[in-house]
């Protein structure tokens, strides 16, 4: 039995997410992803503007009447949601945690999915694999999947991309829309500044094999320090601290350029795999930059830029 504060941050978060859904992105959604195949639906008469190469000769012959036949989108997709909850995710100087962040959009793609009648499934991951549920439909399966998500406690702290792609695709042999969620600062050693990420040939295996879109979490202060002056810091995977002078400037300087070459090192990763990327802030723009990526993801299927 999940504690009372829980249960209620599920409730808050499902009614949260079920509103966004509802107002803003249940048809971005359903317009992103195309569906598996098309199925047959009926055969009815041409209309003027009717595509001639959807004419049922056989129908037709036997009538003396233009025929055609009609096909249906086959919408049912599966939808895997790997969700990074290692020690660095609870991080979160903005409006959240990068936790509470991947939480929120975990919830609203889940239910995009159920409410398109897809599948969706979850990945929790740290170094090893923490808790995996199936794909499923319906909202009790969405409501389980908020109580894992919010409520769950992982056993350990680091981080291991490799391990949790490496899963997805033996559990998942089917090609899946994947959402992988994490700040990718991936070890080992868990090294913040590292510009060398050492899951890359993970992940373009699963972006080969999977529809991967990385959504990035981060908060401002991975980025740059304001000059606060001698600040004690913690490695939340490691434990390991240390003692930073916010007020040279040069640490400052060396901190933001090792940043941008971290993150512009796994942008090229994700680029060269052709897989989306979505940055989701602690700010309070997630929703926002999710709706972003549908839009342009359905501008790509039409054949517009994007």
């Amino acid at each position: 039995m999940l504690p009372a504060d829980v249960l209620r941050q599920v409730r808050r978060l499902h009614l949260r997410a079920r509103r966004v859904v509802q107002t803003l992105l249940g048809g971005e959604y359903h317009s992103a992803f195309k569906g598996a195949g098309l199925s047959f639906e009926e055969v009815r008469e041409y209309q003027p503007g009717d595509d001639v190469r959807t004419i049922d000769w056989n129908v037709t012959a036997r009538t003396g009447q233009p025929f055609i036949k009609r096909f249906v989108e086959e919408r049912e997709l599966t939808m895997i949601l790997a969700v990074d909850v290692s020690g660095s995710q609870r991080f979160g100087t903005g409006q959240l945690s990068k936790r509470a962040v991947a939480a929120e959009l975990a919830a609203l793609l889940a239910l995009c999915a159920v409410s398109n009648n897809d599948r969706v499934g979850l990945i929790a991951f740290t170094d090893s694999i923490e808790r995996f549920v199936p794909p499923n439909k319906g909202p009790r399966h969405v409501l389980r999947l908020l109580r894992d998500i919010l409520a769950f406690e992982p056993q350990r702290l680091g981080t291991d991309l490799s391990v949790a792609l490496d899963y997805l695709n033996k559990v998942q042999r089917r090609r899946a829309i994947v959402f992988l969620v994490s700040d990718f600062l991936s070890g080992p050693p868990n090294d913040l500044t590292s510009a060398t990420p050492t899951f890359r040939d993970a992940f373009r295996r699963a972006a080969r094999k999977h529809d991967l879109i990385a959504v990035r979490t981060s908060d401002p202060r991975e980025r740059e320090w304001p000059a606060v002056g001698l600040v004690r810091v913690e490695d939340a995977e490691t434990g390991q601290q240390a003692v930073i002078d916010t007020s040279s400037r040069a640490f400052r300087e060396g901190f933001a350029a090792r940043n941008r070459d971290r993150m512009a090192a796994f942008t090229r990763i994700a680029r060269g795999a052709q897989a989306d990327l979505i940055e989701a802030g602690t700010d309070g723009t997630h929703f926002d930059a999710l709706l972003a990526f549908f839009r342009k993801r359905d501008r790509r299927r039409r054949g517009g830029h994007g």
